[in-house]
């Protein structure tokens, strides 16, 4: 199970610049927009399986990982804390210096150090080890690739025109999302996991 803990402070897309692809003038609907602008950023996400803007994750495990553990969402940036909880419900942080994280891998992993291993301790029953770490492009709208910045201001203008269905009819042709939001996309779409 992987969870948002701190979600990006910022979005890919300023409303600036989504008012320059979308033609948009004055401000009656930036509240709006905004949404549109992070349902987009969301949606992007969800398609690429990554973080686009720097935020923190958690993903639970209902046991210890053997070998290596990829961790969703990537690029990872670091990994802040891997806790397990017992049997009696005690939670417990591993040291960092039992782990080696990989952030070079994408996406990235995490192993026990060299002669480490896990804690031999009964674990909870449900979701007991849990790593936290950052993943995201970075802090910045321009650490995200330019394509996918321009897929999310693409998307969130097609919400904005057309706010009731993803099938719009034009000159009598039913068309679905713009074809190139996809292959704005498919470079950097994760396979694996």
């Amino acid at each position: 199970m992987l969870r948002v803990v701190t979600p990006p402070a910022i979005e890919p897309v300023t409303l600036s610049e989504f008012k320059l692809q979308a033609r948009v003038d004055g401000n009656d609907e930036d509240t709006l927009i905004a949404r549109y602008i992070k349902t987009a950023r969301e949606h992007v996400e969800t398609i690429l399986r990554r973080a686009l803007i720097t935020q923190t994750l958690m993903l639970a495990l209902d046991n210890w990982w053997i070998g290596e553990q990829e961790l969703l969402m990537p690029p990872l940036q670091s990994v802040t804390q891997v806790t397990y909880r017992d049997v009696n419900g005690t939670e417990h942080t591993l040291s960092s210096t039992n782990y080696v994280v990989d952030t070079v891998s994408d996406p990235g992993r995490i192993r026990f150090a060299k002669g480490v291993s896990h804690p031999n301790v009964e674990l909870w029953p449900y979701a007991p080890v849990k790593i936290t770490y950052v993943a995201g492009y970075g802090s910045d709208a321009e650490d995200v690739p330019e394509p996918i910045r321009q897929a999310v201001r693409m998307l969130a203008a097609h919400y904005y025109e057309n706010r009731e269905a993803i099938y719009i009819e034009r000159g009598g042709n039913m068309q679905m999302l713009p074809f190139a939001v996809d292959a704005l996309l498919a470079p950097y779409r994760v396979w694996s996991f």
